[in-house]
């Protein structure tokens, strides 16, 4: 099937910019031990969380409106092996999905099938839920957004992209966006220090609030 079919096309991200936007990371242990108000979450127009949404349910709300899935590498395997993965209770209570990478085109995507958007559209979508795919031309921003504070060539986290697509939807103006749950730790590969800083400045310009995880 070729990559502009109805399957493949991705829809566009769109928030509208009076609508309160409550963004919930998965730091470790934050859903436990945090300081998280979770009925402030579940009072937010839309709610973001990320792949196996960490607290929902639980400490950090019971609401969804869009769940952002890692559509690259071993996490997506998993999920795709698992036959009851769209039962699972943030899959099924989510509005959207949003899957962070861009499709690879099938000749980079071998031998190893690293790559997972065909296969995860083709599960979500008789669903009928928007699936949003972030483009690369968003990747190659969160990377000249970051390259001033970190060395090298940087791997933008999926948190970061997905904040990043979040405000820019949103555009000039628009209320902060209520960050939770963000710690800027876990895989070595992404510029955490880097990333701690632009949330930082985001909330100096008044486009988001990064509430902590303990007080």
């Amino acid at each position: 099937m070729h990559a502009d079919t109805p399957l493949f096309r991705s829809e566009p991200l769109e928030v509208s910019p009076g609508a309160s936007l409550a963004i919930v990371g998965n730091a470790p242990k934050a859903c436990a031990a945090a300081a998280i108000d979770a009925a402030a979450i579940d009072a937010a127009d839309c709610v973001v969380r990320f792949n196996n949404a960490a607290g929902f349910r639980a400490a950090t709300g019971s609401r969804v409106t869009h769940l952002a899935l890692v559509n690259r590498g071993g996490q997506m395997r998993e999920w795709l092996e698992d036959r009851h993965f769209l039962e699972r209770p943030a899959v099924r209570a989510a509005g959207a999905f949003i899957l962070p990478f861009p499709m690879l085109p099938a000749e980079h995507n071998r031998p190893e099938t690293i790559c997972w958007t065909r296969e995860v559209l083709a599960l979500l979508r008789p669903s009928g839920r928007p699936v949003h795919i972030l483009p690369e031309a968003l990747h190659e921003r969160a990377r000249r957004l970051l390259a001033p504070r970190t060395p090298g060539r940087p791997n933008p986290s999926t948190g970061f992209l997905v904040t990043l697509a979040l405000l820019l939807a949103r555009g000039q103006g628009a209320a902060p966006v209520q960050a939770y749950g963000f710690g800027f730790d876990g895989w070595p590969g992404h510029p955490w220090a880097a990333e701690r800083a632009w949330f930082a400045d985001q909330q100096a310009a008044g486009r988001l609030n990064l509430h902590p995880l303990s007080k």
